[in-house]
This record gives structure tokens, sequence and C-alpha cells, in this order.
């Protein structure tokens, strides 16, 4: 088995193809989406950050800043510092995509505020996930590069490579706690955005178009992990055969 892991493509491997190729078009998707409506301006004239702004201070947040970011859809809102980022295009555009994805973050904002469960359990999960992904990188990866120049006996890296496994399952676990997390947050921007007047009835379908092909990033994400658990597992059974 050795030989043939070393040469270019063992069966397995296929199971990386439909978790790229899923990310991809998720990715090819929501970029398409959110252009198309970052063009459209939104009926009431407000911006991201103002939209965001609105919703925090209604629900009485108004201890949490709403600041630029640098990048492109790297909006988000951290929990530890409570505060609410959105790029510069999102804080200070006036489009459907700009108020859609503010009022997403700060749909972040209020599931911390009403200690949702999800988001809760995520933030937990947090340092598990920083040092597992750290830990499977070193394990499995340098583990793959030492037995392939000899340097430790295949049988060792069949003995650690059930560790690798379990710290990508924590990773694999991030992603799954995120989906939900995600999806409420978008619930709660369309929600908002509808009871405040923050957009028109008719723009409703645009922004639950961009939300929901942001969602299908999460989903990509989950679904790629657990294939290359699937795939860790299958290279792990074939180690042990030999």
């Amino acid at each position: 088995m050795m030989l043939g892991y070393f040469g270019f493509f063992m069966p397995w491997d296929w199971l990386l193809l439909p978790g790229l190729l899923l990310g991809l078009l998720a990715q090819m998707r929501l970029m398409a989406t959110y252009q198309r409506h970052l063009r459209q301006p939104v009926s009431t004239g407000l911006s991201g950050a103002e939209t965001a702004r609105i919703i925090l201070d209604r629900a009485g947040l108004h201890d949490v800043p709403v600041e630029p970011v640098r990048g492109q859809l790297t909006d988000h809102y951290d929990p530890l510092k409570r505060a609410l980022f959105l790029s510069e295009a999102n804080y200070a555009g006036r489009s459907i995509s700009a108020v859609g994805v503010a009022a997403h973050e700060a749909g972040h904002a209020l599931q911390h505020q009403a200690a949702y469960a999800p988001l809760q359990l995520r933030m937990m999960l947090v340092p598990a996930t920083n040092f597992a992904t750290r830990a499977f990188f070193l394990i499995f990866v340098g583990g793959l590069l030492l037995t392939m120049f000899g340097m430790i006996h295949p049988q060792l890296f069949a003995r650690i490579l059930p560790f690798a496994i379990g710290a990508y399952a924590v990773v694999t676990l991030f992603q799954l706690v995120t989906l939900p997390v995600e999806y409420d947050a978008s619930r709660r921007a369309r929600e908002v955005l509808l009871r405040f007047g923050l957009i028109g009835g008719h723009e409703t379908e645009a922004v639950s178009r961009v939300l929901s092909a942001a969602a299908l990033t999460y989903v990509a994400a989950l679904i790629s992990s657990v294939l290359e658990l699937l795939r860790l597992i299958m290279i792990a059974r074939s180690f042990a055969d030999d």
C-alpha cells in the first residue's frame, strides 16, 4: 500500500474532488449573486453601516461598534471584542448586497445577546478547533512526509493516524455547528430588515438570494470536511491492513 499511496493518486483521493467542486461552485454563485445585487441600490438609501447601527441600537446593543475592515466579504461579528466589522464595500455601500450582509452580521450580535446555544457552542469550540487544525497538519502531513522519506516506519505512521482523524473530526464538528448559526443569523436578518422597514417588501427576494448564496458556502465547507474525514479513515484502514 505504501508504494501505491506515495504514487500519484489513490482511489480514495477521488473524495477530494466533490468537496473542491462544491466549494468552487458555491463561491462562484456567491460572488455572482453578491456582485449583481451590489449594483442594485436599496430603496431606503441606507448604507450597510447605517443598517447595522439601526438594528443594533433597536436591540439595545449601543455598545457594539460597527467598523470597516479591508478586503472583500471579510464581514464578521467578533463575539470576543463584541464588535461588528464590515468590508469597505458593504460598510459604505447602499445596495441590496451591502444591507443584506450587514443585517446578517448584526444577526450574529443578536444571537450573542440572546445566548443562542449553537453560537455559544461555536465560541467554545474555537480554541479547540484552532489547536486541532494545527495538530492535524503536524500529525498527518508531517507524518506522511517523514514516512515517505523513510524517517519513520509506516507502522508508526499507522499508529498516529487515529490522532490525526480525531483532530480533523473536531474541525468537522465546528463546520457542523457553524451551519445552524449562519442560517439563523440570516433568518434574523430578514426578519429585522422587514420589521424595521430597512428594505422594501419587493426587495425581500433579492436579499434572500444574497443570504442563501452565502449560506451555501457553509454547506459546501461541511460536505468537504465530511468527505475529507471519510478519506482519512480509508487511509488509516489501508495502513492498518498492511
